[in-house]
């Protein structure tokens, strides 16, 4: 039996999770990562620093341009936007590959933290030369997903959202895997706990903002984290973390 079908076997027979329990455990181990997790959310503002600058240089450019040299008949003229959407939809790219490989080392860091694992943070596990094509392709994945989502409107998106929060947290632990198989894992994951994922992620994510503000708005980036959290707890029960990957026996990622 392949690693697809464990974990799809595992799905079939997981448990039923309690939101409560979740919750709670959430919040103990934010305790222990909170730290952690504001590295890596500020990791990924720094790192998407230069593409904001190259997406908005054609923006500033307009700026310093006379206003009738880019309009036609009073109304601006698309052809000096069309550079501006298409670094848009390069730095949404680029920016869900960053946000996506920093944030399956975070679940990583999670599990040796709730483990008591002696391991280093090692915020930049998925950029190295194992794992970074991996990396870009599920992200390429999960962007096109969430893009055609988005297209069909509002319900699609809130549907997939579950699914495609979920292959962060599969990815970080099954890493040897290939990625189609993954994401069809993060949508079995998905359907089978889509409510209670769906309801602790919202749930997290309003007590993370909610504190954060009170916490002089700056502390938004503190509490950030704590929405994540509740997905490495569903991936735990339901599928387990007593797997030894082949990656982690051999030190190399099959292609």
């Amino acid at each position: 039996m392949n690693t697809l079908e464990t974990l799809s076997s595992k799905i079939e027979s997981a448990k039923e999770l309690d939101f409560g329990d979740i919750f709670n455990k959430s919040i103990e181990l934010f305790k222990k990562v909170w730290l952690q997790g504001l590295v890596t959310l500020l990791l990924t503002i720094v790192l998407m620093i230069p593409f904001y600058i190259i997406m908005y240089l054609p923006l500033i450019a307009f700026g310093f341009m006379d206003p009738e040299s880019f309009q036609q008949g009073g109304e601006p003229d698309m052809a000096f936007l069309i550079p501006f959407y298409l670094f848009m939809l390069v730095f949404m790219f680029f920016a869900m590959i960053i946000g996506f490989g920093l944030k399956s080392a975070f679940y990583r860091i999670c599990k040796s933290k709730d483990l008591n694992e002696a391991s280093s943070d090692d915020y930049f596990y998925f950029f190295k030369k194992p794992y970074l094509g991996k990396t870009i392709k599920l992200a390429a994945m999960t962007f096109g997903i969430s893009l055609v989502a988005a297209l069909l409107c509002f319900f699609p998106i809130i549907y997939v959202m579950v699914p495609i929060a979920l292959i962060n947290v599969i990815y970080a632990f099954n890493p040897d895997m290939e990625a189609s198989d993954i994401v069809k894992v993060g949508f079995k994951l998905g359907n089978k706990k889509w409510l209670i994922t769906f309801g602790l992620m919202f749930v997290a994510g309003l007590l993370a903002q909610i504190v954060g503000m009170v916490m002089c708005f700056i502390g938004v980036f503190v509490t950030a984290s704590f929405a994540a959290i509740p997905l490495y707890y569903i991936y735990k029960e339901s599928i387990g973390l007593n797997e030894q990957n082949a990656i982690d026996e051999i030190g190399t990622v099959s292609e």
